[in-house]
Protein backbone atom coordinates (compact mmCIF):
# COMPACT_ATOMS: atom_id res chain seq x y z
CA UNK A 1 0.00 0.00 0.00
CA UNK A 2 0.99 3.72 -0.87
CA UNK A 3 0.29 6.12 1.98
CA UNK A 4 0.92 9.62 2.16
CA UNK A 5 0.08 11.86 4.87
CA UNK A 6 -0.67 15.89 5.15
CA UNK A 7 -1.67 18.37 7.06
CA UNK A 8 -4.96 20.30 6.64
CA UNK A 9 -4.52 24.22 6.01
CA UNK A 10 -1.23 23.23 4.65
CA UNK A 11 0.88 23.30 1.06
CA UNK A 12 2.94 20.80 -0.69
CA UNK A 13 5.44 20.33 -3.48
CA UNK A 14 3.15 18.36 -6.01
CA UNK A 15 6.57 15.45 -6.90
CA UNK A 16 5.80 14.75 -2.95
CA UNK A 17 2.50 13.15 -4.43
CA UNK A 18 4.21 10.76 -6.94
CA UNK A 19 3.47 7.39 -4.89
CA UNK A 20 0.10 8.15 -5.24
CA UNK A 21 -0.35 9.79 -8.72
CA UNK A 22 -3.72 7.73 -9.56
CA UNK A 23 -5.53 9.13 -7.06
CA UNK A 24 -4.53 12.49 -6.76
CA UNK A 25 -5.55 12.56 -10.32
CA UNK A 26 -8.58 11.58 -9.34
CA UNK A 27 -9.72 14.23 -6.19
CA UNK A 28 -7.53 16.86 -6.94
CA UNK A 29 -9.06 20.40 -8.02
CA UNK A 30 -12.55 18.56 -7.48
CA UNK A 31 -14.78 19.96 -4.75
CA UNK A 32 -16.27 17.77 -1.93
CA UNK A 33 -19.69 18.09 -3.56
CA UNK A 34 -18.18 16.04 -6.51
CA UNK A 35 -16.50 13.53 -4.79
CA UNK A 36 -19.50 12.87 -2.70
CA UNK A 37 -21.21 12.08 -5.97
CA UNK A 38 -18.39 9.96 -6.79
CA UNK A 39 -18.81 8.08 -3.92
CA UNK A 40 -16.78 9.54 -0.80
CA UNK A 41 -19.04 10.13 2.43
CA UNK A 42 -18.30 13.73 3.40
CA UNK A 43 -19.77 14.81 7.00
CA UNK A 44 -21.81 16.87 7.33
CA UNK A 45 -24.04 16.38 4.91
CA UNK A 46 -25.04 19.53 3.07
CA UNK A 47 -28.17 21.07 2.01
CA UNK A 48 -28.47 23.15 -0.99
CA UNK A 49 -29.50 26.75 0.27
CA UNK A 50 -26.18 26.65 2.99
CA UNK A 51 -24.90 30.36 2.80
CA UNK A 52 -21.76 29.39 3.29
CA UNK A 53 -19.25 27.89 0.70
CA UNK A 54 -18.43 24.29 2.22
CA UNK A 55 -19.63 22.27 -0.93
CA UNK A 56 -16.93 23.65 -3.12
CA UNK A 57 -14.39 22.72 -1.16
CA UNK A 58 -11.45 21.34 -2.28
CA UNK A 59 -9.33 18.48 -0.95
CA UNK A 60 -6.54 19.55 -2.89
CA UNK A 61 -6.17 23.08 -5.05
CA UNK A 62 -3.39 23.28 -7.60
CA UNK A 63 -1.53 26.47 -7.55
CA UNK A 64 2.10 26.35 -10.05
CA UNK A 65 3.96 23.54 -8.40
CA UNK A 66 1.99 23.17 -5.19
CA UNK A 67 -0.97 21.42 -3.73
CA UNK A 68 -2.93 22.99 -1.36
CA UNK A 69 -5.06 21.52 1.28
CA UNK A 70 -8.13 23.25 2.90
CA UNK A 71 -9.78 22.73 5.63
CA UNK A 72 -10.75 19.08 5.41
CA UNK A 73 -9.86 16.10 7.47
CA UNK A 74 -10.00 12.50 7.13
CA UNK A 75 -9.03 9.31 4.71
CA UNK A 76 -9.56 9.12 0.82
CA UNK A 77 -8.05 6.22 -1.51
CA UNK A 78 -8.36 4.81 -4.98
CA UNK A 79 -6.49 0.82 -5.40
CA UNK A 80 -3.75 0.52 -3.08
CA UNK A 81 -3.13 4.42 -2.91
CA UNK A 82 -3.86 6.07 0.63
CA UNK A 83 -3.87 9.90 1.34
CA UNK A 84 -4.64 10.44 5.10
CA UNK A 85 -5.33 14.28 5.96
CA UNK A 86 -4.37 15.10 9.53
CA UNK A 87 -5.49 18.53 11.69
CA UNK A 88 -2.57 20.55 11.54
CA UNK A 89 -1.91 20.26 15.38
CA UNK A 90 -1.22 16.86 15.21
CA UNK A 91 1.97 15.25 15.73
CA UNK A 92 4.35 12.51 13.71
CA UNK A 93 2.50 9.60 15.09
CA UNK A 94 -0.92 11.30 16.53
CA UNK A 95 -3.69 13.52 15.92
CA UNK A 96 -5.33 14.23 19.07
CA UNK A 97 -6.90 17.63 18.36
CA UNK A 98 -8.61 15.95 15.50
CA UNK A 99 -9.88 12.91 18.12
CA UNK A 100 -10.57 15.45 20.85
CA UNK A 101 -13.32 17.23 18.32
CA UNK A 102 -14.71 14.14 17.48
CA UNK A 103 -15.40 13.17 20.78
CA UNK A 104 -16.91 16.38 22.23
CA UNK A 105 -19.19 17.27 18.99
CA UNK A 106 -20.04 13.82 17.09
CA UNK A 107 -19.92 11.78 21.00
CA UNK A 108 -16.84 9.42 19.05
CA UNK A 109 -15.98 6.55 21.83
CA UNK A 110 -12.27 6.71 22.60
CA UNK A 111 -11.06 4.22 20.79
CA UNK A 112 -10.10 5.74 17.65
CA UNK A 113 -6.33 4.60 17.59
CA UNK A 114 -4.63 7.75 15.16
CA UNK A 115 -1.41 6.31 14.99
CA UNK A 116 0.47 4.88 12.30
CA UNK A 117 -1.69 1.49 11.30
CA UNK A 118 -0.93 -0.54 8.37
CA UNK A 119 -5.17 -1.44 7.94
CA UNK A 120 -6.06 1.97 6.87
CA UNK A 121 -9.39 0.88 5.47
CA UNK A 122 -10.19 -0.77 9.37
CA UNK A 123 -9.70 2.62 10.91
CA UNK A 124 -11.70 3.70 7.77
CA UNK A 125 -14.66 1.44 8.54
CA UNK A 126 -14.77 2.33 12.19
CA UNK A 127 -15.24 5.58 11.83
CA UNK A 128 -18.08 4.75 9.77
CA UNK A 129 -19.26 3.05 12.76
CA UNK A 130 -18.72 5.70 15.29
CA UNK A 131 -21.10 8.12 12.53
CA UNK A 132 -23.93 5.73 13.03
CA UNK A 133 -25.50 6.97 16.19
CA UNK A 134 -25.01 10.46 15.31
CA UNK A 135 -27.24 9.89 12.05
CA UNK A 136 -29.46 7.68 13.60
CA UNK A 137 -30.61 10.16 15.87
CA UNK A 138 -30.61 13.34 13.14
CA UNK A 139 -32.59 11.28 10.72
CA UNK A 140 -35.33 9.84 13.76
CA UNK A 141 -36.17 13.44 14.64
CA UNK A 142 -38.35 13.24 12.06
CA UNK A 143 -40.15 10.50 13.11
CA UNK A 144 -39.94 6.47 12.10
CA UNK A 145 -39.71 6.50 8.41
CA UNK A 146 -43.27 4.86 6.75
CA UNK A 147 -43.54 3.42 3.11
CA UNK A 148 -46.36 2.11 1.59
CA UNK A 149 -45.94 -1.54 1.55
CA UNK A 150 -47.57 -4.75 -0.59
CA UNK A 151 -48.19 -7.06 1.86
CA UNK A 152 -49.68 -10.54 0.99
CA UNK A 153 -53.03 -12.17 2.38
CA UNK A 154 -55.28 -15.07 2.43
CA UNK A 155 -58.52 -15.34 4.06
CA UNK A 156 -61.89 -14.16 3.80
CA UNK A 157 -61.45 -10.53 4.47
CA UNK A 158 -61.02 -9.21 1.06
CA UNK A 159 -60.03 -5.54 0.70
CA UNK A 160 -57.25 -5.64 -2.35
CA UNK A 161 -55.83 -7.04 -5.12
CA UNK A 162 -56.85 -10.69 -5.73
CA UNK A 163 -53.77 -12.80 -6.88
CA UNK A 164 -55.38 -15.17 -8.92
CA UNK A 165 -52.38 -17.68 -9.66
CA UNK A 166 -51.54 -17.33 -5.76
CA UNK A 167 -54.90 -18.17 -4.86
CA UNK A 168 -55.24 -21.51 -7.47
CA UNK A 169 -52.35 -22.71 -5.31
CA UNK A 170 -52.80 -22.38 -2.01
CA UNK A 171 -56.86 -22.44 -2.04
CA UNK A 172 -57.59 -25.42 -4.13
CA UNK A 173 -60.02 -27.13 -3.14
CA UNK A 174 -61.85 -23.81 -2.29
CA UNK A 175 -62.28 -24.16 1.28
CA UNK A 176 -63.36 -19.97 1.75
CA UNK A 177 -60.43 -17.76 1.40
CA UNK A 178 -59.30 -15.77 -0.88
CA UNK A 179 -55.54 -14.74 -2.03
CA UNK A 180 -54.84 -11.30 -2.24
CA UNK A 181 -52.80 -8.23 -2.15
CA UNK A 182 -53.15 -4.82 -0.31
CA UNK A 183 -50.84 -1.83 0.13
CA UNK A 184 -50.37 -0.59 3.57
CA UNK A 185 -48.71 2.58 4.63
CA UNK A 186 -46.00 0.44 7.14
CA UNK A 187 -42.90 1.33 9.60
CA UNK A 188 -42.13 -2.02 8.93
CA UNK A 189 -40.45 -1.16 5.15
CA UNK A 190 -37.32 -2.16 3.37
CA UNK A 191 -35.52 1.20 4.74
CA UNK A 192 -36.22 0.33 8.53
CA UNK A 193 -35.08 -3.34 8.16
CA UNK A 194 -31.78 -2.16 6.65
CA UNK A 195 -31.45 0.10 9.76
CA UNK A 196 -32.21 -2.89 12.21
CA UNK A 197 -29.67 -4.91 9.83
CA UNK A 198 -27.11 -2.17 10.77
CA UNK A 199 -27.60 -1.81 14.55
CA UNK A 200 -27.65 -5.88 14.50
CA UNK A 201 -24.43 -5.85 13.00
CA UNK A 202 -22.96 -3.03 15.34
CA UNK A 203 -24.31 -5.05 18.31
CA UNK A 204 -21.64 -8.30 17.35
CA UNK A 205 -18.58 -5.93 17.58
CA UNK A 206 -16.95 -5.27 21.30
CA UNK A 207 -17.65 -1.83 21.73
CA UNK A 208 -21.35 -2.04 20.23
CA UNK A 209 -23.31 -1.77 23.40
CA UNK A 210 -21.10 0.82 24.31
CA UNK A 211 -21.61 2.55 21.04
CA UNK A 212 -25.70 2.21 20.67
CA UNK A 213 -26.42 3.35 24.08
CA UNK A 214 -26.44 6.95 23.06
CA UNK A 215 -29.09 6.11 20.77
CA UNK A 216 -30.64 3.80 23.37
CA UNK A 217 -34.41 5.14 22.34
CA UNK A 218 -34.01 5.24 18.95
CA UNK A 219 -32.80 1.69 18.83
CA UNK A 220 -35.64 0.41 20.60
CA UNK A 221 -38.12 2.18 18.38
CA UNK A 222 -36.43 0.81 15.44
CA UNK A 223 -36.35 -2.62 16.89
CA UNK A 224 -40.17 -1.99 17.19
CA UNK A 225 -40.47 -1.58 14.25
CA UNK A 226 -39.61 -4.20 12.42
CA UNK A 227 -41.04 -7.17 13.70
CA UNK A 228 -40.33 -8.76 10.37
CA UNK A 229 -36.78 -8.65 10.98
CA UNK A 230 -35.00 -11.59 9.63
CA UNK A 231 -30.46 -12.29 9.69
CA UNK A 232 -30.78 -14.36 6.92
CA UNK A 233 -32.65 -11.46 4.81
CA UNK A 234 -29.86 -9.12 5.01
CA UNK A 235 -28.40 -9.22 1.71
CA UNK A 236 -32.03 -9.07 -0.01
CA UNK A 237 -32.38 -5.99 1.98
CA UNK A 238 -29.06 -4.58 0.97
CA UNK A 239 -29.91 -5.36 -2.93
CA UNK A 240 -33.28 -3.02 -2.07
CA UNK A 241 -32.38 -0.04 -0.87
CA UNK A 242 -29.25 -0.31 -3.54
CA UNK A 243 -32.27 -0.17 -6.00
CA UNK A 244 -34.54 2.32 -3.98
CA UNK A 245 -32.81 5.51 -2.26
CA UNK A 246 -34.69 7.71 -0.51
CA UNK A 247 -36.04 10.61 -2.54
CA UNK A 248 -38.45 12.67 -0.48
CA UNK A 249 -37.13 15.88 0.42
CA UNK A 250 -38.29 16.00 3.65
CA UNK A 251 -36.36 12.46 4.83
CA UNK A 252 -33.25 13.84 3.09
CA UNK A 253 -31.56 12.75 6.93
CA UNK A 254 -32.98 9.34 6.32
CA UNK A 255 -31.50 9.29 2.73
CA UNK A 256 -27.63 10.22 4.77
CA UNK A 257 -28.36 7.27 6.93
CA UNK A 258 -29.11 4.98 3.96
CA UNK A 259 -25.64 5.68 2.63
CA UNK A 260 -24.07 5.05 5.52
CA UNK A 261 -25.90 2.11 6.34
CA UNK A 262 -25.46 0.84 3.20
CA UNK A 263 -21.34 1.03 3.38
CA UNK A 264 -21.07 -0.41 6.78
CA UNK A 265 -23.53 -3.62 5.62
CA UNK A 266 -21.35 -4.43 2.48
CA UNK A 267 -18.20 -3.73 4.02
CA UNK A 268 -18.55 -7.59 5.26
CA UNK A 269 -18.73 -8.63 1.99
CA UNK A 270 -16.40 -6.32 0.12
CA UNK A 271 -13.50 -4.29 1.58
CA UNK A 272 -14.11 -0.59 1.06
CA UNK A 273 -13.36 1.00 -1.87
CA UNK A 274 -13.12 -2.64 -4.02
CA UNK A 275 -12.28 -2.02 -7.70
CA UNK A 276 -8.86 -0.38 -8.84
CA UNK A 277 -10.75 2.71 -10.18
CA UNK A 278 -13.17 3.11 -6.92
CA UNK A 279 -12.57 6.02 -4.75
CA UNK A 280 -13.55 5.74 -1.82
CA UNK A 281 -12.85 7.68 2.06
CA UNK A 282 -14.50 9.75 4.85
CA UNK A 283 -13.97 13.49 4.93
CA UNK A 284 -14.89 15.22 7.92
CA UNK A 285 -15.35 19.09 6.94
CA UNK A 286 -13.10 20.75 9.87
CA UNK A 287 -14.84 24.39 9.35
CA UNK A 288 -17.92 22.92 10.68
CA UNK A 289 -16.68 20.55 13.33
CA UNK A 290 -14.73 23.79 14.61
CA UNK A 291 -17.94 25.91 15.05
CA UNK A 292 -20.12 23.23 16.48
CA UNK A 293 -17.41 22.03 19.08
CA UNK A 294 -16.92 26.08 19.77
CA UNK A 295 -20.70 26.36 19.99
CA UNK A 296 -20.53 23.54 22.85
CA UNK A 297 -18.40 26.13 25.05
CA UNK A 298 -20.28 29.40 24.51
CA UNK A 299 -23.69 28.09 23.71
CA UNK A 300 -25.12 29.52 27.15
CA UNK A 301 -23.42 33.03 25.91
CA UNK A 302 -24.57 33.14 22.64
CA UNK A 303 -27.10 32.26 20.17
CA UNK A 304 -25.79 29.69 17.21
CA UNK A 305 -28.26 30.00 14.24
CA UNK A 306 -27.19 26.86 11.84
CA UNK A 307 -27.35 27.27 8.23
CA UNK A 308 -26.47 23.54 7.47
CA UNK A 309 -29.42 23.11 9.42
CA UNK A 310 -31.61 25.72 8.01
CA UNK A 311 -31.90 27.43 11.82
CA UNK A 312 -31.45 30.52 13.47
CA UNK A 313 -32.07 32.50 9.75
CA UNK A 314 -31.70 36.30 9.88
CA UNK A 315 -32.34 38.50 7.49
CA UNK A 316 -30.40 41.67 6.71
CA UNK A 317 -33.25 42.85 4.92
CA UNK A 318 -37.43 43.61 4.98
CA UNK A 319 -39.26 41.65 3.07
CA UNK A 320 -37.03 38.75 3.80
CA UNK A 321 -34.35 39.59 1.66
CA UNK A 322 -30.88 38.84 1.93
CA UNK A 323 -30.71 35.64 4.14
CA UNK A 324 -27.78 35.60 6.34
CA UNK A 325 -26.33 33.06 9.27
CA UNK A 326 -24.10 34.96 11.40
CA UNK A 327 -22.28 31.84 13.47
CA UNK A 328 -23.00 33.58 17.61
CA UNK A 329 -25.27 36.43 18.09
CA UNK A 330 -24.74 36.98 22.08
CA UNK A 331 -27.63 37.00 23.81
CA UNK A 332 -26.87 40.18 25.65
CA UNK A 333 -28.66 42.49 23.80
CA UNK A 334 -27.12 45.54 25.47
CA UNK A 335 -23.98 44.85 24.34
CA UNK A 336 -24.51 42.88 21.43
CA UNK A 337 -21.46 40.98 19.97
CA UNK A 338 -20.95 38.91 16.79
CA UNK A 339 -18.84 36.46 16.54
CA UNK A 340 -17.54 34.31 13.74
CA UNK A 341 -16.05 30.31 13.89
CA UNK A 342 -12.74 30.34 11.57
CA UNK A 343 -11.10 27.02 11.44
CA UNK A 344 -7.71 28.87 10.19
CA UNK A 345 -4.79 30.33 10.85
CA UNK A 346 -5.11 33.53 12.38
CA UNK A 347 -3.01 34.86 9.58
CA UNK A 348 -5.63 33.62 6.75
CA UNK A 349 -8.34 36.02 8.41
CA UNK A 350 -8.55 38.91 6.26
CA UNK A 351 -10.10 41.35 4.04
CA UNK A 352 -13.60 38.70 2.78
CA UNK A 353 -13.25 37.86 6.68
CA UNK A 354 -13.69 41.47 7.71
CA UNK A 355 -16.06 42.51 5.24
CA UNK A 356 -18.20 39.56 6.19
CA UNK A 357 -18.76 40.40 9.65
CA UNK A 358 -18.40 44.08 9.96
CA UNK A 359 -22.13 43.95 7.53
CA UNK A 360 -23.48 41.14 10.29
CA UNK A 361 -22.23 43.97 13.29
CA UNK A 362 -23.63 46.58 11.26
CA UNK A 363 -27.16 44.45 11.10
CA UNK A 364 -27.29 43.50 14.56
CA UNK A 365 -26.15 47.28 16.05
CA UNK A 366 -23.01 45.59 17.82
CA UNK A 367 -19.91 47.34 17.93
CA UNK A 368 -17.68 44.08 19.28
CA UNK A 369 -16.69 41.61 16.38
CA UNK A 370 -15.12 38.54 17.60
CA UNK A 371 -13.29 35.75 15.11
CA UNK A 372 -12.66 32.39 17.30
CA UNK A 373 -9.94 30.09 15.96
CA UNK A 374 -7.66 27.90 16.83
CA UNK A 375 -4.34 29.20 17.88
CA UNK A 376 -0.96 27.34 17.50
CA UNK A 377 1.52 29.55 18.59
CA UNK A 378 0.38 30.59 22.44
CA UNK A 379 -0.29 34.65 20.71
CA UNK A 380 -1.98 36.80 22.66
CA UNK A 381 -5.42 38.59 21.09
CA UNK A 382 -4.81 40.87 18.38
CA UNK A 383 -7.47 43.74 18.62
CA UNK A 384 -8.50 45.67 15.55
CA UNK A 385 -9.95 48.86 15.98
CA UNK A 386 -12.04 50.23 13.30
CA UNK A 387 -10.68 53.77 11.33
CA UNK A 388 -12.62 56.70 10.66
CA UNK A 389 -11.73 59.24 8.38
CA UNK A 390 -10.35 59.47 4.87
CA UNK A 391 -6.86 59.27 3.59
CA UNK A 392 -8.37 62.32 1.04
CA UNK A 393 -9.07 64.68 4.18
CA UNK A 394 -5.93 63.36 5.69
CA UNK A 395 -7.97 62.59 8.86
CA UNK A 396 -7.99 58.96 8.93
CA UNK A 397 -7.73 57.85 12.57
CA UNK A 398 -8.69 54.85 14.54
CA UNK A 399 -11.88 54.47 16.83
CA UNK A 400 -12.61 53.79 20.18
CA UNK A 401 -16.34 52.33 20.12
CA UNK A 402 -16.39 49.81 17.40
CA UNK A 403 -13.43 47.11 16.83
CA UNK A 404 -13.07 43.56 15.73
CA UNK A 405 -10.50 40.67 18.17
CA UNK A 406 -9.29 37.87 16.77
CA UNK A 407 -9.35 35.51 19.90
CA UNK A 408 -7.63 32.54 19.73
CA UNK A 409 -8.06 29.20 21.97
CA UNK A 410 -4.90 28.06 22.89
CA UNK A 411 -4.40 24.22 21.22
CA UNK A 412 -1.60 22.11 23.51
CA UNK A 413 1.45 20.94 21.28
CA UNK A 414 4.20 17.79 22.79
CA UNK A 415 2.10 16.16 24.68
CA UNK A 416 2.66 13.11 25.50
CA UNK A 417 -0.89 10.94 25.52
CA UNK A 418 -4.27 11.91 24.52
CA UNK A 419 -5.39 12.19 28.76
CA UNK A 420 -2.57 14.81 28.89
CA UNK A 421 -4.03 16.98 25.97
CA UNK A 422 -7.35 16.45 26.92
CA UNK A 423 -7.11 18.00 30.73
CA UNK A 424 -4.87 20.69 28.72
CA UNK A 425 -7.56 21.85 26.81
CA UNK A 426 -10.36 21.62 29.26
CA UNK A 427 -7.68 24.53 31.01
CA UNK A 428 -7.56 26.32 27.88
CA UNK A 429 -11.19 26.00 26.96
CA UNK A 430 -11.92 27.96 30.14
CA UNK A 431 -9.16 30.75 29.86
CA UNK A 432 -10.99 30.80 26.16
CA UNK A 433 -14.19 31.18 27.57
CA UNK A 434 -13.21 34.38 30.22
CA UNK A 435 -13.23 36.38 27.62
CA UNK A 436 -16.80 36.56 27.12
CA UNK A 437 -17.73 36.55 30.91
CA UNK A 438 -15.48 39.44 31.73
Amino acid sequence: MKLLKIKDNSQCKKDAFSDIATLTGRIADKTLDQLKREGVFVFPEYINDAEDITQRQMILRSVNDLYHSGNVMGFIGCGNERLVIKSRFSGEDDDFFFLYLLGKVLRFPNLVDLKTDANQDNRLFNFLLFLFPYYLKTAMRRGIFKQYIRHNYNDSNVKGTIDVARHIEKNTPFIGNIAYSQREFSYDNSLMELVRHTIEFIKQKPYGSKLLVKVKDEVELVIGATHGYELFDRQKIIDRNKKNAVRHAYFREYLALQKLCLLILRHQKHQIGFGARQIYGILFDGAWLWEEYINSLIENIFYHPMNKGGKGVQQLFEKNIGRIYPDFISRDNEVRIIADAKYKPIDNIGNRDYLQLLAYMFRFDAKVGFYLYPEAEDRDDLKLRMNQGSTYESNVMPRDDISITKHGLKIPADVADFDGFAARMRSNEQEFVQAFIQ
